[in-house]
């Protein structure tokens, strides 16, 4: 019986080689079309994937454009803060909405590369969009990440410690050289850089919460984030190899000085190494490709891009196919991008741009709300339970009929699905998997995709087929359930 389900071939829809569909799905939302056509113009996959690391050559007026959907997302914090006072917007619909930004650009965005890694790095700076004393500068607190997320990771990381938000998140805000907080000092380096394996001791978090005293944030009053040599604890500090006198009130060079090192040190190079390929390779990456990764790192002062390129011209990566998991968002992401969805500027909190938050929840959780400052886990076993599957199939089923969401978001009809007037049910069969999934059909997902809809291989579809009125949203789901939607 299974010999009976031979694939077709659908030609006419092309694909991309395996490797490019790779980078693809690991650099970007999620394969589509319309990015299979960036990469054949732009004269292949590394050609493309270098364009991408040049954010600025790229022109992305959705980028602009979308900001302005939600006030806050382009706004000052102290007008966010103004408007939570005034009850016009409080900042937990603020942050909330900051999410939804979060998740259209990397739907729609020309910057990929870009996004993906803004999203990368806004989940190891980790500072939850939960509101709170962090809430009306955490929109742009992730401004700021983007900004830096292909650049040097020492600037980063300046932009990331000293900003308000992460002073407001982990103490700082309020640390002071009487009282210094050592949840940043410790963070900063148990999360953030070296880890513990760098072995740094008690004594060497109180010098770091120490250099970090002086910058200060005026919580639950005017909110003004201000830097005040009255609060900078001055005498010598001590954190591994990085010692400093310390003697002036104005503490900022210290801190530069002492961030620089962390941002150069060996063990925070393997640090950002193994993240960067849990991320983008396997949930178990070699020791060798991370040791690779590292001196790439370092040999680039920093620099982040270059450590992206050694990582997808890795042999590792090139074999890595199937090894990742797509986390609640992003299966959110990737099911808009793979059925061609456009949303529209939300009108009301039916919307779709509203919506597509709360999609994330049933699957299971939404962008930067990570309970804990040590971020997300990126591992396949935290996103792989039966819960989030049946989530999963919940969210496909219910966009590939075109039934939630429904306000302002526009879909595919199920006609537009043939590429021609009349195609064998196995031809479109292939055509669909082509455009979904990116890849050709396989005697298996011929066969599911026959018992699903109870149609036969041979069986000719045209649009007055009753698959087309009435039963797409079941052949639908044969490929956004599939593994190879679910995984990246």
């Amino acid at each position: 019986m299974a010999a009976s389900f031979v694939p077709a071939t659908y030609a006419g829809t092309r694909i991309l080689d395996a490797r490019s569909r790779l980078v693809v799905n690991r650099f970007t939302g999620g394969w589509n079309l319309a990015t299979r056509d960036e990469v054949k113009a732009a004269g292949g996959i590394d050609r493309w994937f270098a364009h991408q690391l040049s954010p600025s050559s790229i022109s992305d007026t959705f980028y602009t454009g979308s900001a302005s959907w939600w006030y806050a997302n382009k706004a000052d914090p102290l007008k966010v803060w103004e408007r939570d006072d005034a009850g016009i917007e409080n900042v937990w619909a603020a942050n909330a909405n900051y999410q939804r930004w979060s998740m259209l650009r990397r739907m729609y965005s020309k910057r990929q590369v870009l996004e993906t890694m803004a999203a990368f790095w806004e989940h190891h700076f980790h500072v939850p969009t939960a509101g709170g004393p962090s809430g009306g500068h955490r929109m742009e607190y992730g401004r700021v990440l983007r900004s830096h997320a292909l650049g040097r990771f020492d600037t980063l990381l300046n932009a990331a410690i000293t900003h308000p938000a992460m002073g407001c998140y982990l103490g700082n805000a309020s640390s002071t050289k009487s009282a210094p907080n050592e949840n940043l000092g410790r963070e900063l380096l148990e999360l953030h850089t070296v880890g513990r394996a760098a072995g740094y001791t008690e004594d060497d978090v109180k010098s770091s919460a120490r250099i970090l005293t002086g910058y200060r944030v005026d919580v639950w009053n005017t909110w003004v984030a201000s830097y005040q040599p009255s609060s900078h604890w001055t005498g010598a500090v001590k954190v591994l190899g990085f010692t400093s006198p310390n003697t002036s009130s104005d503490g900022r060079a210290v801190t530069k000085a002492y961030l620089d090192y962390l941002a150069h040190h060996p063990s925070t190079a393997q640090r950002i190494a193994r993240k960067l390929a849990v991320r983008f390779v396997s949930d178990n990456p070699s020791q060798a490709l991370v040791d690779h990764l590292a001196t790439v790192f370092l040999a680039n002062d920093t620099a982040i891009a270059p450590v992206l390129k050694a990582l997808v011209a890795s042999q590792e990566f090139r074999s890595s196919a199937g090894k990742k998991v797509r986390t609640p968002e992003e299966d959110v992401i990737a099911t808009y991008r793979a059925l061609g969805v456009k949303v529209g500027s939300p009108k009301s909190n039916s919307s779709a741009a509203v919506l597509m938050l709360w999609q994330a929840h049933q699957i299971g959780q939404g962008p930067f709300e990570w309970p804990r400052p040590d971020g997300r886990p990126d591992y396949a076993g935290a996103w792989s339970s039966v819960s989030r599957v049946l989530g999963s199939f919940a969210v496909h089923y219910e966009m590939a009929g075109t039934w939630w969401p429904k306000v302002d978001i526009t879909y595919k009809s199920p006609a537009s699905w043939l590429p021609k007037s009349s195609i064998r049910f196995d031809a479109l069969v292939d055509h669909m998997s082509r455009t979904i999934l990116g890849r050709t059909s396989t005697s298996l997902l011929l066969r599911v995709a026959c018992q699903a809809t109870g149609i036969g291989p041979a069986t000719v579809i045209t649009k007055e087929h009753a698959l087309i009125r009435w039963n797409m949203p079941r052949l639908l789901t044969v490929f956004l359930d599939n593994p190879n939607h679910i995984g990246r």
